[in-house]
């Protein structure tokens, strides 16, 4: 049995700084202790019997230097070598570093004495806790990273469950969230275990009898959790098991019966993401050697594509064998690796092919990368997190490397002179590649030997035996983002170990003078995703100090689509030795938006993902950190929105009622008086104005962080029950017109076939500043447009009050890719103005003289009938005639 040996530096001060705050209801708490480094304890600890003493240096001493479990306090900064005294074969040494800075101490956090509140949404999960910029009693606050979530639970386990579990003599098998990583699953040959606060506790999933023989229960070939439950791989058969059971999944939800022979779930954390496509992105992947299937929220599966039509995309040989050998998730957030094992004579080699399937776009890209392998060899990638693409494929014994979108590639390569691992760890074979947010590779083999790399680095090197080589281990990431090692005992319980990384890392680089090329490596930025809207510009500083004549300087790399632009500006400085380099890049677009033929394709053809990472243009293992990578989501945001100021859905105390609105005041003319229901929240609170008030609305934009400035853009308003009984104070020649300007009565007109919210809008305005845009036309009509200082309002009939619901919409086609529109009701009232006695007077007389006048005129008419039937009889008598 192997020896063991750990020294683990633990900052212990003279002086601690406490202060607590009770954590509220959906708030997260973060809980820690400061403590000041005013000497340094290191923790000693020698597993075995073989042990005798500790060998340390003459500025070093240990409180018990026979026992095995002690502690070492350094008076001075350096490197200590210590190393165990034994009986047995000699053990190797250790290099310990101790900070020599006086003004830079180390921070970290011990017990519960802080409480910090926190607000909390769905989308937080990884965050980091900087240190303010001044110096503190001589001390700079450390950064921290700490995992923010929501409660989780696990599943219960149910009396009279049966244990499932992996083949007999394997090795361990682990899944975790990508961004819940306290929340894990763990299938070890005895028992699967689940817990959801990295294994400070833990319960064992089992199953119920009978839906599975003995012989499956103990074949358990791949697990995954994620948000819908745990599934597991079973001789080709996928499982669930979930808070509702364990149930067998196969045709009835779209997936094969059989024939599976492979799972993969995301591997990094990309809460937030830009798809323009309408379908949420896949959560897990499903293939069998012909078919390739995606999983979605609440168990939707999809077939994504076969390898006949993968045959197509690739121009292969119908007669050609073509397997799908891998799937697995990019550190691209909408991206998804395809591998394919590709022969034509498939008897001794074959050929690995990557292909790279975008969910966003729906496209299939086949990438420059291209392996000739046995013909029975598995290699499994891992991708790194990153912005151009780069994965680790890995064998049994060696580590196969692709960097800067797969055009820096190799076998890492270790001191001896060759990339087979096995060769220096006792022909063990890899079991583990893990691999964290700061660059950092370690792999564990089975017999627990570890190597150590950094991300775009070349070679590995093996790090000081950490544990004895048959104990069963893994290396996980706690949720402060720190790695940890798990160990399952044969008894089925599970420890859990803190893994001091940098020191084990540090004290193999004092070895082989290993030396990281620069001193320090800067910027601000502040988060992992940024959106970009019209007329937005982006700018980041990055720094990066080095010795003098080392000629090194900071690399910007971006990834996704061509739609921004960069400016970059350097700054140079050099004292005592050093130069100090900074670099200012500018993220924008350049894009005129308005007056364009097809608005709403070239806004789709405008936005989308890009990835981007700053790297220092050399570094090595030392290096504490390999690059910084964020997205810049350059299209909506749809946590944006516009309200009118001075208006509130909480702050009145209206009812929901009905009014009707005068046929006469509609813009379409009906035939009907129109009855409209007022819906107070839809609605909101209506503005209550005399109507000889005008009235100018003023836009303001907000997100969810709350308001972020006032609207300076174009906007139009309409009624959206169809009334036009109001008009704008500003006549278009006032405006500056210089011909005819669009009015909701042109528009409207122009798009008979659309709805009055679509006639109008970005999509098709055109300015009237310019003789080159359309005839003069009659400039005195009303300017129907509104901005913050063209001082355009609107103004209402005097002669009757009323009820009126607009709706505002952003017309400036160059301010957002949103459809940014608000409602807002305004209510007039007043008196309606008394008619001037003159005007009464007036109206009388001409009344009176029109009746005198037709009495007159009567009465002559009367006359004139009457002096007729006088002197002209109306009967004339009758003539008798004589007889002859």
């Amino acid at each position: 049995m192997r020896e063991a040996w750990t020294g683990v530096a633990e900052a212990v001060g003279r002086r601690r700084s406490r202060r607590h705050v009770s954590p509220g209801s959906g708030r997260a708490a973060v809980v820690a202790e400061l403590l000041w480094l005013g000497r340094l304890e290191i923790k000693l600890e020698y597993e075995g019997t073989l042990f005798t003493e500790w060998s340390v240096p003459e500025m070093c001493f240990v409180l018990n230097k026979s026992s095995p479990k002690t502690e070492l306090h350094c008076s001075s900064p350096g490197v200590h070598a210590i190393k165990p005294i034994v009986t047995g074969p000699d053990e190797e040494e250790r290099n310990l570093f101790v900070d020599s800075s006086h003004t830079c101490f180390l921070w970290y956090y011990r017990v519960r004495t802080w409480h910090i509140m926190v607000p909390m949404t769905r989308d937080d999960a990884l965050k980091e806790i900087r240190g303010n910029q001044v110096i503190f009693q001589d001390c700079f606050i450390a950064d921290f990273l700490i995992l923010l979530t929501f409660p989780l639970l696990t599943i219960p386990e149910i009396p009279g469950s049966l244990p499932i579990s992996s083949p007999r003599g394997s090795q361990l098998m682990v899944s975790w969230d990508a961004c819940v990583v306290a929340s894990v699953v763990l299938v070890a040959d005895m028992e699967t275990f689940q817990t959801n606060d990295s294994f400070r506790t833990w319960t064992r999933i089992r199953v119920p009898p009978g839906i599975l023989s003995d012989a499956e229960r103990r074949s358990v070939a791949d697990v995954i959790i994620s948000r819908d439950g745990i599934f597991f791989l079973i001789n080709g058969v996928l499982y669930q098991k979930s808070f509702h059971g364990f149930v067998k999944m196969g045709r009835i939800l779209n997936l094969p019966d059989g024939g599976i022979t492979g799972i993969s779930s995301r591997k990094w954390c990309w809460v937030k993401y830009l798809s323009k496509a309408k379908e949420r992105r896949s959560n897990f992947a499903v293939w069998t050697e012909n078919e390739i299937y995606l999983e979605y929220i609440l168990l939707k599966f999809a077939r994504l594509i076969t390898t006949t039509e993968l045959k197509n995309i690739l121009n292969l040989s119908v007669t050609a064998t073509l397997t799908i050998h891998s799937v697995e998730y990019t550190g691209h957030p909408l991206e998804i690796a395809v591998f394919l094992s590709y022969c034509t004579i498939c008897t001794v080699t074959k050929k690995i092919l990557l292909v790279i399937y975008n969910e966003d776009t729906k496209q299939w890209v086949s990438q420059d990368l291209t392996l000739d392998a046995p013909i029975d060899s598995v290699f499994v990638p891992h991708f790194l997190f990153s912005a151009l693409p780069g994965l680790i494929l890995w064998n049994k014994h060696s580590i196969y490397y692709c960097y800067h979108n797969f055009t820096f590639t190799g076998i890492l390569q270790t001191p001896a002179g060759h990339g087979n691992l096995s060769m220096l760890s006792n022909d063990s074979i890899i079991h583990q590649f893990f691999i964290d947010y700061y660059g950092n590779i370690l792999v564990k083999m089975e017999n627990n030997v570890i190597f150590y790399s950094k991300i775009n680095t070349r070679d590995a090197v093996k790090l000081h035996l950490w544990t004895n080589n048959t104990t069963r281990t893994l290396i996980l990431l706690s949720t402060s983002g720190y790695t940890y090692f798990l160990y399952v005992l044969d008894n089925g319980t599970i420890q859990i170990q803190d893994y001091p990384l940098s020191l084990e890392t540090r004290s193999i680089a004092f070895k082989t003078k290993d030396k990281c090329p620069y001193l320090a490596f800067h910027n601000n930025v502040a988060r992992v995703f940024y959106f970009l809207d019209k007329g937005e510009t982006l700018t980041f500083w990055t720094q990066i100090i080095y010795p003098e004549n080392t000629g090194l300087y900071v690399v910007v790399e971006s990834y996704g689509p061509k739609i921004l632009e960069e400016s970059h500006d350097i700054s140079f400085e050099a004292a005592f030795g050093h130069c100090t380099k900074t670099l200012t890049v500018t993220f924008y677009q350049n894009v005129d938006y308005e007056g364009v033929y097809d608005y709403f394709e070239m806004q789709h053809n405008n936005t989308g993902l890009v990835m981007v990472q700053l790297r220092p243009s050399e570094y090595s293992k030392t290096c504490p950190i390999a690059q910084k990578v964020f997205q810049i989501a350059v299209g909506c945001d749809d946590k944006k929105f516009i309200a009118v100021k001075g208006f509130s859905k909480k702050e009145c105390h209206h009812h929901d009622f009905s009014y009707v609105i005068e046929k006469s005041y509609l813009r379409h003319q009906p035939s009907k008086n129109l009855k409209v229901r007022y819906i107070r929240k839809k609605y909101g609170c209506p503005l209550r104005l005399d109507f000889t008030e005008k009235f100018q609305p003023v836009v303001q934009l907000f997100d969810d962080n709350g308001y972020i400035k006032d609207v300076g853009a174009n906007f139009i308003v309409w009624e959206i029950h169809g009334r036009d009984d109001y008009s704008f104070n500003n006549t278009m020649a006032q405006s500056g017109c210089l011909h005819e300007a669009q009015t909701w009565k042109s528009m409207i007109e122009l798009n008979k076939h659309l709805p009055i919210e679509e006639v109008w809008g970005p999509e098709n305005y055109i300015h009237c500043f310019s003789y080159a845009m359309g005839e003069p036309g009659d400039l005195n009509q009303p300017y129907e447009i509104i901005n913050s200082s063209n001082g355009n309002h609107i103004f209402w009939p005097l002669g009757h009050s009323g009820m009126y619901v607009f709706r505002v919409k952003i017309l400036d086609p160059n301010y957002s890719f949103c459809n940014l529109t608000a409602m807002f009701a305004i209510e007039t009232f007043g008196l309606i103005p008394s008619p001037s006695v003159y005007l009464v007077a007036f109206f009388l007389f001409v009344l009176m003289l029109l009746f005198f006048t037709i009495l007159v005129l009567s009465y002559l008419r009367y006359m004139r009938i009457y002096r007729q039937h006088i002197y002209k009889p109306p009967h004339k008598p009758q003539r008798k005639h004589k007889k002859n």
